[in-house]
């Protein structure tokens, strides 16, 4: 795949299916809330401890000072606040990945594009990606609606290891909810430690993913998941 050039044709190929873009952007606007939002409830304990109990007195695994106002919601402290928004959008992002989950085994998608072969996994192909990606040739030109391996593994963890889990210690650290929830991680505190650090796996993926979309070139890249065109250079055919 060559350069990209200014005057270069183009030819439009369809590459996102609108629940995909719905999905997109409702997931995007959720994780962009409950991220900060987050933040402001941990800052009202900054501490993590492993195991049932964990309070000031008890030996903590990690202690950060507090986020800042312009890293949180609402800026200012309020406890009460930053819950509402972070249980709102909680479920909006778990019953927007059953929908996505029941969509992409209906149409297919899963299957189609995220399944990962053998062959993709062998040590020549991974270093032959890798290569690609360092010289930002995110897209196959043979098949520029495939996926590549990196984008099927981080997109699968994100799918279905890294959402869910953080649905289920969120569950796991609320008042009210099951007990054996809890239980399942090690205790209550095991369960809040384990949601921040899915929370901060899921921010370090955001930052990734916002990166390279910039270095493909986002105008092409978002618009891609606004309309679901992709333009692809003739250069790149």
């Amino acid at each position: 795949m060559r350069p990209r050039h200014n005057g270069d044709v183009t030819k439009p190929v369809y590459r996102h299916r609108l629940f995909t873009r719905i999905w997109h952007w409702v997931n995007a606007l959720a994780i962009l809330i409950l991220i900060p939002s987050g933040l402001m409830i941990f800052n009202a304990h900054p501490r993590l401890y492993w195991g049932h109990f964990g309070a000031d007195f008890d030996p903590a695994w990690l202690e950060l000072p507090r986020f800042p106002g312009w890293a949180t919601i609402p800026s200012h402290y309020s406890l009460a606040g930053a819950r509402h928004w972070h249980l709102f959008f909680a479920l909006v992002l778990g019953f927007g990945l059953l929908a996505y989950m029941i969509a992409g085994l209906a149409n297919r998608h899963f299957q189609r594009d995220l399944s990962i072969r053998r062959r993709e996994l062998a040590p020549r192909a991974l270093w032959s990606d890798f290569k690609a990606h360092l010289a930002l040739r995110v897209h196959d030109p043979e098949d520029p609606r495939a996926y590549n391996i990196f984008q099927k593994l981080s997109y699968a963890g994100v799918v279905f290891v890294l959402i869910p889990l953080l649905i289920v210690s969120g569950l796991a650290i609320s008042p009210g909810m099951w007990p054996w929830l809890a239980d399942l991680f090690g205790g209550r505190q095991s369960a809040r430690s384990v949601h921040f650090i899915a929370m901060a796996c899921m921010t370090v993926f955001v930052l990734v993913h916002l990166t390279l979309v910039i270095l493909a070139g986002p105008i092409n890249e978002v618009r891609s998941m606004v309309t679901g065109w992709w333009r692809l250079p003739e250069d790149d055919e």
